[in-house]
């Protein structure tokens, strides 16, 4: 009998509990409290940032490789054993060093053969001057013993053959001389080629011949021996490959920001010198442009000839542009935008399927909002019709702008979160909670409990 006395008592708070809890949540207080938390719940935190102006820089972006102006691969113009190399790979040359030595030897001894060529073609050209006279006095003669009737005229005929004959001896052994003079020019041309001296000022970044092996000359189908490559390393070039989708905008003159795979801390600046006619077919297919970029250094720095590395071309600039995180402009279907603004606004174009806009917040709320874009960069993009100066634009988490509606009750992420806090430091330190009714009556039914269970042993008998 005490035990049920002890549930009615029990159902009895709770009855009372409710209907508090109801009154509450039916007065005016308790109405906007219960619709502020409403509100708060369905507004969706986005991050939110105002329009902002500055500059922009269209680029055109492309890989390549770092490359001195100048460089030079020296070979051989004559076949020889490399008898000495007097520097060695990293070392500084200047114009007209010594770098190479081959062995004349073989060389010399041509050089003496053809000079002793000539001396024999020589000793030939008087032989064949004395036939030379002796065939034309015959001829002379005979002429005169023709006219008397002394000698017949087939006589005469053969008398003038020898004398013709002997002309062209003379002739051909002419001929071998300038050849024979030829071949000694030639030997002391190849003699001179086996002193081989650097023809500019530089570094030698190659050396691929040691001293005894034997470099040969090139051919039609087959290169001659590189020995050694001598650059220039106070001016290099990027030669970068500029798809050919993005070649017309490039010109001669535009100012390029380079980026050196090796030295990721450093942006380097470089200017257009020449830009490649003829297209070039890569292994994939693809088709670029080569484009030589002189880089800007300092004086006495060096770089790393091969070195990969990419550029950004500096294609168009924007001054003081209407600019917006390039992630809040998003394309939306024009049909599923309201009918007021597919109606109303110049930017969208009816006979297309898609358009771009941004979403614009008033009064808490998301304005689909067409806009004209213009150029844009990684993160950033030009505005140039569309929005004012004094728009605030929802500019992310890029997972809600994916399927963000026009009307969409908005909150910003950033400062939703402060007053939140403050709020829950300010009623821990006062003493007060902002606490629903119906939870601040628990205390009061747990005391009744208990009361009556004080009581119930006196009731017992």
């Amino acid at each position: 009998m005490g035990f049920g006395k002890v549930i009615g008592i029990t159902v009895v708070g709770l009855g009372i509990l409710g209907a508090v809890g109801f009154i509450v949540a039916k007065s005016p207080v308790g109405k906007k409290f219960t619709d502020s938390r409403k509100q708060q719940d369905i507004s969706i935190a986005v991050l939110m940032e105002p329009i902002t102006f500055g500059d922009l820089e269209r680029t055109v972006s492309a890989p390549g490789s770092i490359e001195p102006k100048r460089f030079i691969k020296i070979s051989s113009q004559v076949s020889a054993k490399v008898l000495s190399l007097p520097f060695e790979e990293g070392q500084h040359v200047k114009e007209g060093d010594v770098v190479i030595r081959l062995d004349p030897q073989d060389l010399v001894a041509i050089l003496d053969s053809s000079k002793a060529g000539l001396k024999q073609q020589e000793a030939s050209l008087l032989g064949s001057e004395a036939s030379l006279i002796n065939a034309r006095l015959q001829f002379e003669r005979l002429q005169s013993l023709q006219e008397t009737g002394d000698a017949t005229q087939a006589e005469l005929d053969s008398a003038e053959a020898a004398y013709l004959n002997a002309q062209s001896g003379k002739a051909v052994i002419e001929a071998s001389i300038e050849q024979a003079q030829a071949r000694i020019e030639q030997a002391e041309k190849d003699l001179e080629n086996t002193i081989i001296s650097s023809p500019i000022n530089g570094v030698i970044t190659a050396l691929n011949t040691e001293v005894g092996e034997t470099v040969i000359v090139g051919t039609t189908n087959n290169p001659g021996s590189v020995i050694m490559e001598i650059a220039d390393l106070s001016e290099m070039l990027l030669k970068a490959a500029v798809d050919e989708a993005n070649i017309a905008p490039v010109e001669i003159g535009q100012e390029a920001k380079i980026f050196i795979n090796a030295y990721t801390d450093r942006e380097y600046q470089g200017t257009i010198q020449r830009i490649g006619l003829k297209r070039q077919v890569a292994g994939d297919g693809t088709g670029t442009f080569e484009v030589e970029i002189l880089m800007n250094l300092t004086e006495g720095e060096t770089l790393y000839s091969g070195l990969s590395a990419s550029t950004d071309i500096i294609v168009e600039h924007f001054y003081d542009a209407m600019i917006v995180p390039s992630q809040a402009v998003v394309d939306r279907r024009i049909e599923d935008l309201p009918k007021e603004i597919r109606e109303n606004n110049e930017l969208i174009d009816l006979n297309k399927t898609f358009t771009r806009i941004v979403y614009r917040v008033v009064d808490g709320k998301t304005v689909a909002t067409p806009v004209k874009v213009g150029p844009s960069d990684l993160t950033q993009t030009v505005i140039t019709e569309g929005l004012s100066r004094d728009d605030i634009l929802v500019t992310g988490p890029f997972r809600l702008l994916v399927d963000l509606k026009h009307d969409k009750a908005v909150k910003d992420q950033n400062a939703a979160e402060e007053p939140e806090s403050e709020d829950t430091t300010e009623s821990d330190s006062d003493g007060d909670t902002d606490t629903d009714p119906a939870e601040s009556n628990d205390d009061p039914a747990e005391e009744t409990t208990n009361e009556t269970t004080d009581d119930e042993p006196q009731e017992s008998p």
